[in-house]
């Protein structure tokens, strides 16, 4: 006879209801570790000093005249569309730019803090296309970047919202209202704007007021808009991101300066030259922002690795990427900014190729302290594809890194003496009363990894990652529920959106 007493009905529902459940954080990461180097603290000046020699010796082509004539007049000697900008006022530039800028946000709990230390993720972005394993690769189009938005918004890890998917079906003339319309619909996050043109930037920051119901002066306490300023190296900046810069800056909203050197094609095929030219390009674009209103939100940044010299193909996840991008971060600490940086991924399918590249440029971007690192999750083939699976595969890595951002105690009942006390030699710690109070809490639960052994893996299908990856994001559309307010947000643009629109949009500017 059984003499174990039997259980009430409901009694172990009622105990596992009991039990603690984890509770995790991944709104506002802090960095965990300290950044490492890859030059010397003289090399690291020696890169500065030869950057300021490239701005006032050899200069930057800037096509925009406002632009020119910006810089003319503080100071910048121009010669047709060479504009030769002095150490002396990228100096003055450098002091007046903020170290710390606050995003804003529909939902304040979902706020950020850019700056040195703080470590935010956004996703893969500016893709053409899009791809998943039940409908096969395709263009962008207005149903793929707002199902893109609704998975941006459904994990804490993404910080940022970030156009993963290009609407192509969708008039560029008209394209911003649509996007602006979906982000406050379906998130309560950062948004971001691209610098298409100064029409279409006044515009989209004009939804922003309306769809949150923003007074001037609300307006005015940060940061509610994020773009990104790609210089055409070398040393180049054409129209729209000199435009973008003014008008950002001119608004009080955040650019997030980016040089795209790859070394061996648009930059020299050593590391330290390709910092060297990014650096440059970085600070004359910063100088344009600080030029134009002194103390404007901007971002030092890069996105710098090399091509394949076979075929030259944008590579990613390279050792020559990463330390770039260490020395990248050397180099915004050198003047004093905050950073980003960029993982992503020349894989052309969601393999391993894929997976170690975005991994690699992750831990890059950790090592190196970005404040910031772009197309964090979802990016392929070099920018060209947005993934799904890949997308969430990716997430799982950022939330294994978010979880690295939680220091562990080393108070005296976390060190567990008692509990190794407890078990006899060669015994187990399952049933320990130290286990017993905090296995419920105690590890990261996956999100996509199977950790079951292989006969339980096979019973059940034998999946791999990117099959239950697909299985996630399907999930992911189908619960999805907007936050609280979006809906209202998105119904108070519909009479600005249908007025514009009849009036023909905003063309971008070429």
């Amino acid at each position: 006879m059984d003499s174990e007493p039997k259980r009430r009905p409901g009694a172990r529902r009622r105990a596992a209801e009991s039990t603690p459940k984890r509770v995790v954080n991944y709104r506002q990461l802090r960095h965990p570790f300290t950044p490492q180097q890859v030059f010397s603290d003289d090399e690291v000046a020696a890169l500065h000093d030869t950057a300021l020699r490239v701005c006032e010796e050899l200069g930057i082509r800037i096509l925009l005249p406002e632009a020119r004539a910006i810089l003319r007049a503080a100071g910048a000697r121009v010669v047709d569309d060479m504009v030769f900008i002095g150490r002396d006022l990228i100096a003055a530039a450098l002091a007046s730019a903020p170290h710390s800028v606050r995003l804003r946000a529909a939902n304040p709990a979902r706020e950020q803090v850019y700056e040195t230390g703080a470590m935010l993720f956004t996703p893969g972005s500016g893709c053409p296309n899009v791809t998943d394993r039940q409908r096969g690769r395709r263009a962008g189009s207005l149903e793929s970047y707002l199902e893109t938005l609704k998975l941006h918004q459904t994990y804490d890890v993404i910080h940022i919202l970030g156009p993963s998917a290009e609407p192509q079906d969708v008039p560029p003339a008209l394209r911003h209202y649509a996007m602006m319309q979906g982000q406050m619909a379906l998130s309560d996050k950062p948004m971001f704007v691209y610098a298409r043109g100064r029409a279409q930037i006044e515009q989209s920051l004009e939804m922003i007021r309306i769809g949150l119901a923003l007074s001037e002066d609300d307006f005015n306490t940060g940061a509610w808009a994020v773009t990104v300023i790609n210089s055409n190296s070398p040393r180049l900046l054409d129209n729209p991101m000199a435009q973008g810069l003014i008008d950002f800056a001119r608004a009080g909203q955040m650019s997030i300066v980016t040089p795209f050197c790859l070394a061996g094609a648009m930059a020299p095929v050593t590391v330290a030259g390709a910092l060297t030219l990014q650096h440059a390009e970085a600070l004359a674009a910063i100088a344009l922002v600080q030029m134009t209103r002194s103390g404007a939100p901007v971002s030092y940044g890069g996105f710098s690795s090399n091509v394949d010299m076979k075929s030259g193909a944008p590579a990613f996840g390279t050792p020559e990427h990463v330390k770039m991008q260490i020395g990248a971060g050397q180099l915004a600490r050198h003047i004093g900014l905050p950073w980003r940086s960029a993982a992503g991924a020349a894989a052309n399918a969601n393999d391993m190729q894929a997976t170690t590249e975005n991994m690699m440029g992750l831990w890059g971007g950790m090592m190196g302290h970005a404040t910031a690192i772009i197309h964090a999750a979802g990016w392929l083939e070099g920018g060209l594809s947005f993934g799904y699976e890949k997308f969430i595969n990716d997430i799982e890595a950022l939330q294994i890194i978010a979880e690295l951002c939680v220091k562990p105690s080393g108070a005296e009942a976390e060190i567990g003496f008692d509990a190794i006390a407890e078990v006899a030699p060669s015994g187990h710690f399952f049933a320990a009363a130290h286990t017993m109070s905090r296995y419920s809490t105690a590890f990261y639960a996956p999100l996509v990894a199977d950790l079951s052994n292989f006969g339980t893996w096979e019973a059940a299908g034998a999946q791999t990652a990117d099959q239950r990856a697909t299985a996630i994001w399907q999930a992911n559309l189908r619960d999805f529920k907007a936050p609280p307010g979006a809906a209202e947000a998105a119904d108070r643009l519909a009479d600005y959106i249908a007025l514009k629109t009849a009036a023909g949009g905003a063309p971008p500017l070429e």
